[in-house]
Parts: C-alpha cells; sequence; structure tokens
C-alpha cells in the first residue's frame, strides 16, 4: 500500500517564497481562479501543477496563497477571458523601499505584481473528491 501525501509550503522570506516557485514552475493557472480580496488583504491562486518530486510524474491541484497584500495589477492578462489558462513560469521578489513587490511570471509576457510590507505565502495541494 503506497501513501499519498500532500505538500503545505509555508514561505516567510526569499528563500521559502524561490521554493514555492520552483514546485510552481510550468502550473496552468485559469484566470477564473486568479482571486484578489481586497479586505482581507489576501490573493489567492488555483493551479494544476506537476508534482516533479516523484518518479511518475502527476498532476496536482494546489492553491498558492498570498497574505498582507496591499495591491495588486496586472498587464497583458485578457481578464475577460475566464477560461483561459496561463503558464505560470517563476516568482521573483524584488525590495521596493519598505515593501517588497512580488512578480508572478507567465508564459507570453504576462504578469501579476503583488506589493506587501510582508512576505508570507502558502502552497497547499488539494486532495481530489475521489481520493
Amino acid at each position: 500500500m503506497t501513501k499519498e501525501y500532500f505538500a503545505k509550503i509555508i514561505a516567510k522570506d526569499q528563500k521559502g517564497l524561490h521554493l514555492i516557485s520552483a514546485c510552481c514552475e510550468g502550473a496552468k493557472v485559469k484566470i477564473k481562479n486568479i482571486k484578489y480580496l481586497k479586505s482581507n488583504r489576501i490573493f489567492l491562486m488555483s493551479m494544476k501543477r506537476i508534482i516533479n518530486e516523484d518518479k511518475n510524474k502527476k498532476i496536482i491541484s494546489s492553491i498558492c496563497r498570498f497574505d498582507f497584500i496591499d495591491s495588486v495589477k496586472s498587464k497583458n492578462i485578457a481578464q475577460n477571458n475566464d477560461d483561459k489558462a496561463l503558464e505560470l513560469l517563476s516568482i521573483n521578489i524584488f525590495k521596493k523601499k519598505e515593501n517588497y513587490n512580488i512578480a508572478l511570471l507567465f508564459k507570453d509576457n504576462a504578469i501579476i505584481n503583488l506589493s506587501t510590507e510582508i512576505i508570507e505565502l502558502t502552497l497547499e495541494d488539494q486532495k481530489n473528491k475521489n481520493d
């Protein structure tokens, strides 16, 4: 009997953010699965990512949650096309005065920029209904 483990990675610094970025490389994200809850200062992104840690590469649903987000800006993303899938290339971070700028870089030059004072994000795998 094989056991399945579901990842939950919490990042509170640049090294943790780079680890989550490596885990999410190549993930598919539908535009309708990207949400910014402004009043709660939470940015959520549901994705289908490939688990590279296992010999048998499989696709799993995951949620990436960014906390303490002050503002969100996007570029080259047609937000009226809900079913369009974006391919996440990397998550980068830049220090800008007292704040951080977290850049979500997607294929075809699409970008989402998150502004925050604190680095806090979580990557959590989701169990499928039929598991």
